[in-house]
């Protein structure tokens, strides 16, 4: 007969015995706060009022906001379309945001078919901001030239405004920014 190996004995005993020991070193009443019931209540309720209150209109301010770029781009950009971009931002505000991309594209898209039918890719805004720069003397020679091509352009595809009408004679009567003067006097 063979040798017989007599099984240990467990050690559940002694885990026991020191799981007794760490448990009684514990308080009897725990608190999952590290304030006081009453100062965790105020601070639980303003959390909660800055939830109902300051989150939505973060939200809503935000959601404005990216609903308002393409007009930003648009403008930024001359797009000739703005006001209709606009239009969309809007209309993509009531709409929840769906009419967004749309507006988002055509703010950077360039404006081919409109520029082949009016003979500019600009909203008449870039063309008074010109027009004023050259009246101040900031415009160089051939950005004068350019401007004046430009005007001449559309009025020979007859999309010139009255408004626009105006602004090319005063731009005719401008002298141009010679490229060594200037306000510093062709000091840097």
């Amino acid at each position: 007969m063979g040798l017989r190996i007599a099984p240990r004995p467990a050690p559940s005993g002694m885990l026991a015995a020191a799981l007794l020991l760490v448990l009684s070193g514990l308080p009897a009443v725990a608190e999952a706060s590290f304030l006081p019931p009453e100062l965790m209540d105020k601070a639980a309720m303003g959390l909660a009022w800055f939830i109902i209150v300051f989150v939505p209109i973060g939200a809503i301010v935000l959601f404005w906001l990216v609903h308002i770029l393409p007009e930003k781009i648009a403008h930024k950009r001359h797009h000739p379309q703005k006001d209709a971009i606009q239009v969309l931002c809007l209309l993509s505000l009531v709409f929840g945001g769906m009419l967004w991309p749309f507006a988002w594209l055509w703010a950077y898209s360039k404006p081919v078919v409109y520029k082949s039918a009016y003979g500019t890719d600009k909203h008449d805004d870039h063309f008074h901001e010109q027009v004023e720069k050259a009246q101040a003397g900031e415009l160089l020679e051939h950005e004068l030239a350019h401007l004046r091509e430009e005007l001449d352009a559309m009025d020979a595809k007859g999309g010139l405004s009255a408004e626009l009408k105006v602004l090319r004679r005063t731009l005719a009567e401008v002298q141009p920014l010679s490229p060594g003067s200037g306000p510093t006097g062709g000091r840097v």
